[in-house]
């Protein structure tokens, strides 16, 4: 099995996060498994260098990956045919940063022979949000990279894409040619590559969700993100290497945090009006010369 994580820009969180993740697979990897880490930021990974496969991406790959379009997010789809190529007749397994693995990975390569993706959401159709609604009026009845596009079709989360050997190849070229025949037919762009992914993999056999292997905290990002810098600060501060980090990861209490919490708007909009009405005083500098 090949594991794909797509990583940019400076943004620590996401890269510690990744970090994290990485973890979680090693403990369990063999000697047939392999990461990749596409980044434009490789500084970040020197600790699990001699572990994985560290590829940097130019900013004139990244530029020709998202097309004519310019749509950013053809780039995972992209990254996902990369990996295909080189290893055209093996699993191919894409991850967001924000996943760990908490399952036997051995139950995890039974599943993926067939599509997997994250989490089915529901029928395009049928689902609510204003952007979901206007995608559907543009896109039900309508041919795109050759799938006419039914109520039945579903909008599944993309944090975790996992491809089987052999099918790998027409699954990525379909999901390619849904996303540009969409960015041509000027559909709102926001979810176009998640469901260009969702119905190619839908089309390549019985998807099924990745969710009872992998945990994906998307949710939950801000506790995690907590959860996981101390686990970054005990390391650093502890001296730990990468193996004793492996071996913590192994037997994490996953189910601790939860990787879904719903926070009510109400509550936000409470807190940013309490910091305006009520700014940090007295704020003061040292004096440097």
């Amino acid at each position: 099995m090949n594991i794909l994580y797509l990583v940019f820009g400076e943004e620590q969180r996401n890269h510690t996060q990744a970090y994290f993740s990485i973890c979680s697979f090693l403990g369990q990897m063999n000697e047939s498994d392999r990461i990749y880490i596409l980044t434009d930021a490789p500084k970040y990974y020197q600790r699990v260098a001699e572990r994985v496969n560290i590829v940097e991406v130019s900013k004139g790959l990244l530029e020709e990956w998202e097309g004519v379009h310019r749509f950013f997010w053809r780039v995972k789809i992209k990254a996902i045919e990369y990996i295909c190529t080189i290893h055209p007749n093996e699993d191919v397994l894409y991850l967001d940063t924000d996943t760990f693995l908490y399952a036997d990975i051995h139950k995890l390569k039974a599943d993926l022979k067939q599509p997997l993706m994250h989490l089915n959401e529901g029928k395009l159709s049928l689902l609510r949000s204003k952007t979901e609604r206007m995608m559907w009026k543009q896109v039900g009845k309508k041919s795109f990279g050759g799938v006419v596009i039914q109520p039945d079709h579903c909008m599944w989360n993309a944090g975790v894409v996992a491809l089987p050997a052999l099918k790998g190849m027409n699954i990525v070229k379909m999901a390619l040619a849904i996303c540009d025949n969409m960015l041509l037919a000027k559909v709102s762009r926001r979810l176009i590559e998640q469901f260009a992914l969702s119905v190619a993999m839908a089309e390549f056999g019985d998807l099924k969700p990745a969710s009872e292997s992998i945990g994906h905290y998307w949710a939950n990002k801000v506790e995690w993100n907590e959860v996981i810098q101390r686990f970054l600060a005990d390391s650093f501060l502890g001296s730990r290497t990468l193996e004793q980090d492996i071996a913590i990861v192994k037997q994490w209490d996953f189910a601790k945090t939860p990787v879904q919490k719903r926070v009510p708007n109400t509550q936000t909009r409470l807190k940013k009006l309490i910091e305006k009405l009520f700014p940090a005083e007295n704020i003061q500098h040292v004096k440097t010369r």
